[in-house]
């Protein structure tokens, strides 16, 4: 997993609300286990819309999704991220997350965010009148910052550290494997034996 200390991209506005998984990425497109190959299936029930905002190329290379209220909601997808990761998003900016997919987007190292309804509503405004305004979203200070915005966010402090350091959930576990060995060989010597 690569650093996150801070991002500054452009912006794309998802204005939809109660987007679940099943809508990031359609079932019929996560047959197998894999994170490649995602990228095309990302929203592809609503590509087909010349409107769709993944379609107008002012937005093309975005790479911060602005979006609504339940963003992500209903199963555990983990194709749901890797679809926002592979088509170019490093953070997702929405008021609130389904729960799986945020703890599964942190584990996988895409940044969400949540922040007050009022806030995306004055992102998507400027997004929408310049689509090359930038968004930076500082990890470190804990602030989302475009125009005249600067909102403070917060994460639970485990996820930040792992984001900060690039350490994934075995990784960072890993730091304290001459521990675990250790407690592993002590304790084999109290197990029951038959």
């Amino acid at each position: 997993m690569e650093k996150f200390t801070a991002h500054t991209g452009t912006a794309m506005p998802l204005r939809r609300s109660n987007v679940d998984t099943d809508q990031i990425i359609p079932a019929r497109f996560v047959p197998y286990f894999s994170w490649k190959g995602h990228a095309n299936a990302l929203f592809a029930d609503w590509r087909d819309d010349p409107a769709f905002v993944l379609n107008l190329p002012e937005h093309q290379g975005a790479t911060v999704l602005v979006a609504g209220m339940d963003f992500a909601t209903g199963s555990s997808r983990e194709s749901a991220v890797w679809a926002l990761q592979r088509f170019g998003f490093k953070v997702v900016i929405a008021p609130r997350f389904g729960d799986i997919f945020r703890g599964n987007s942190l584990m996988r190292g895409l940044l969400t965010v949540t922040v007050p309804a009022e806030v995306v509503d004055r992102l998507w405004r400027l997004i929408e009148a310049d689509p090359a305004v930038e968004v930076t979203v500082d990890l470190e200070r804990l602030q989302v910052r475009c125009a005249d915005i600067v909102q403070p966010f917060t994460l639970d402090e485990d996820a930040r550290r792992r984001l900060l350091t690039g350490l994934d959930a075995i990784s960072d576990t890993l730091r304290y494997a001459d521990e675990i060995e250790a407690y592993e060989r002590g304790r084999r010597a109290a197990l029951p034996t038959t």
